[in-house]
């Protein structure tokens, strides 16, 4: 399959073939509108700036870079358009350094403490940050493994955050407030500033995928005391609870509702907890899409959050769907919205199309764009990396080894040009809104005759497939949603239409046709498969696609639309993959890992662009960032013409272009 691939080394460091920071360069520091504020359905600043984030996430050891690496990949982000960075992991005890322990030759029998160099780096990390304009998300609980010196019950037989444990046990809630209070008073003496008093540490969540639905209380003694809770809520609601021990693993719509409540209680105080040491910014509770009462649990939060991938990494243990998404009607960008309520802002803090699944370059750009037609806040890519510092040659470049299985980090986008090679586009489409938000809401009725409304699980609502359409959200029973008109939870996109249209006509997707574009005044693209699809016309741009899959993007530069602009920036890339990788027939098992240098398919097609501008040159960009080669194109009638792909005599190791005079 990678006979005709060419090597396209995409730096590890800030020295990358494009650099678009200069378009958001009035941003610079991060905080200068103040702090983040909700504002009905979405995110502003306290001067009336409306807030929009485009980021990644560090996972583990990246969220403690030594000061060189913090200054470098802040500079590396900002050159990429990432305004968020959401920082994961930071507590687990697995990673080396974490936020507890830098060495982990020097045990600790608690959690209970920072480490000082840990805590400096993070502290510089955040400050280097905020210069390049990139806030920061911060996460409370996400891996914490509680030790025995943390003086809580069953602390051996605890998983990884004591789920769904934390949300009830008087013990560990002190521990979670005492961390939060650590954390959150702490002075970074780079921004002179207290983390509660920064404004560029603009998100926050309580709880990363925590819940009590499907994460299930059976541990004792906090099962016992979980039970003496419920009977204690039903008596209080008289209401019956059947004699003998109480099973939490197969809740009814009582029980439900139970857990509703425990989880909105804990939210409540928690949050309270955190406005009286003094923290401004908007709060999440959890971020998890599963059942409908998860997200009903979510009414006493500032936003909701939640977390999608698509083809979820399971090469090491079994194999991976590898189904396109741009060929399925109902795929993760509707299964988001079932945690959306439409009265606040939503945020996506994890989203995925993990390598090494070949399509894995349709994702970046319909994140984007749907996002911007919905009106969310705000997206971060898990993850940017796991390691914190030196190069690497090839994708996924780093293993753990797990109960005698060796894991690749599969989630490394840093390096990817499938991924985050389309990021700049990305951002133009998301923070400069090149798409426009949908002025029609609908609401999904999920109404309250429907028993176990709380257990639905988003399979179960076809509605939520129109988050291609227009802008939609979840209508709780009782819950004032506005304007928006509500819909039966059956009314979906038709299948044998195959296809769907956004209300502004910017957005397409053809899960027959497996192609999808987007048609802005600033930003074009199209992208799936592009040679069966045939002549893609978009309006004054003509794309004639030979290679049978690809992303072909083309974004102004400049303030002016794409036919008025001096300066665009063109990126076409595919399917890309380490050397020597290997895989069964149906892509669905790694047998190799590979090797670098990283892989890309050239993408071969003719391009035709109406342009005010007669004069424009097109030059290939190398992976170095340098003008290498001038293409031929011909202007005429108001039409720049000029194809991509295998040049004479040269065979282009590149997936940027930039079009300028």
């Amino acid at each position: 399959m990678q006979e005709n691939w060419v090597p396209f080394r995409f730096g590890w460091d800030d020295h990358v073939p494009v650099d678009i920071s200069f378009v958001f360069e009035g941003e610079k520091p991060a905080g200068q509108h103040g702090f983040l504020t909700v504002e009905g359905d979405h995110f502003a600043f306290e001067d009336g700036t409306e807030a929009r984030f485009w980021g990644t996430c560090f996972n583990s050891g990246q969220n403690f870079p030594t000061h060189e690496g913090a200054e470098m990949v802040a500079k590396r982000l900002a050159k990429f358009g990432v305004n968020m960075m959401r920082t994961h992991q930071m507590d687990s005890e697995w990673a080396t350094p974490n936020i507890f322990q830098s060495n982990r030759a020097k045990p600790k029998d608690n959690t209970r403490s920072f480490d000082p160099e840990s805590i400096d780096r993070l502290d510089y990390l955040i400050y280097c940050l905020k210069q390049q304009g990139i806030y920061t998300y911060l996460d409370i609980l996400t891996y914490r493994q509680f030790r025995p010196g943390d003086d809580v019950d069953a602390v051996d037989e605890l998983p990884q955050a004591a789920k769904p444990y934390t949300y009830f046990d008087p013990r560990l809630i002190e521990l979670q407030k005492e961390f939060a209070r650590d954390l959150w008073t702490h002075i970074n003496p780079y921004t002179g500033l207290a983390y509660c008093d920064d404004p560029a540490i603009a998100l926050s969540e309580i709880k990363n995928e925590s819940d009590l639905f499907t994460q299930h209380v059976t541990l004792e003694p906090y099962r016992t005391r979980f039970e003496a809770m419920y009977r204690a809520w039903a008596t209080d609601k008289d209401l019956e609870v059947p004699a003998g021990d109480v099973d939490f693993t197969e809740p009814d719509q009582q029980m439900a509702q139970f857990f509703v409540d425990v989880m909105q209680d804990f939210y409540a105080e928690f949050i309270a907890y955190l406005r009286s040491i003094g923290v401004k910014i908007p709060i999440a509770g959890t971020n998890w899409t599963r059942k409908m009462g998860v997200t009903a649990a979510q009414l006493t939060t500032d936003f909701t959050d939640s977390h999608c991938y698509w083809n979820f990494p399971l090469w090491e243990t079994g194999g991976t769907q590898t189904t396109p998404m741009v060929s399925v009607k109902h795929n993760t960008l509707a299964s988001l919205s079932f945690v959306r309520l439409l009265d606040r802002p939503f945020f996506v803090s994890e989203w995925d199309h993990a390598w090494p699944d070949e399509w894995r370059a349709e994702s970046s750009l319909a994140y984007a764009a749907v996002a911007a037609l919905q009106g969310w806040g705000g997206l971060t890519i898990h993850t940017y990396r796991y390691a914190s510092w030196g190069p690497v040659d090839s994708i996924g470049g780093g293993t753990s080894t797990i109960n005698g299985i060796t894991y690749r980090n599969h989630f490394d986008a840093f390096n990817d040009p499938a991924k985050f090679g389309l990021f700049p586009h990305a951002a133009l489409l998301f923070r400069r809104g090149d798409v426009k938000a949908s002025q029609n809401s609908v609401a999904v009725d999920v109404n309250a005759d429907i028993a176990d409304y709380l257990l639905l699980g988003q399979e179960q609502i076809a509605a939520l497939e129109l988050v291609e359409k227009q802008r939609v959200g979840i209508g709780l029973p009782g819950e004032d949603q506005g304007a928006a008109k509500r819909v039966s939870i059956d009314a979906g996109l038709d299948e044998a239409d195959g296809e769907v249209t956004s209300d502004t006509g910017e957005l397409y997707r053809s899960w027959d046709k497996r192609f999808g574009w987007i048609d802005t005044d600033m930003t074009k693209a199209a992208y799936g498969f592009l040679a069966e699809a045939g002549k893609i016309e978009l309006q004054g741009l003509t794309l004639d696609v030979q290679t049978d899959f690809a992303t072909i993007a083309l974004s102004s530069l400049t303030d002016a639309p794409i036919a008025e602009t001096d300066t665009l920036l063109l990126t076409a890339v595919g399917r890309s993959d380490n050397s020597g990788a290997k895989y069964d027939e149906a892509h669905q098992q790694q047998f190799d890992f590979g090797h670098g240098p990283i892989l890309i398919e050239p993408i071969e097609a003719e391009i035709a662009l109406q342009t005010n501008c007669p004069h424009l040159k097109v030059w290939l960009i190398s992976d170095k960032g340098e003008a290498v080669l001038r293409l031929p194109a011909t202007y005429a009638d108001g039409v720049l013409k000029f194809a991509i792909g295998p040049q004479p005599r040269w065979n282009p190791s590149t997936i940027y272009y930039l079009i300028t005079l």
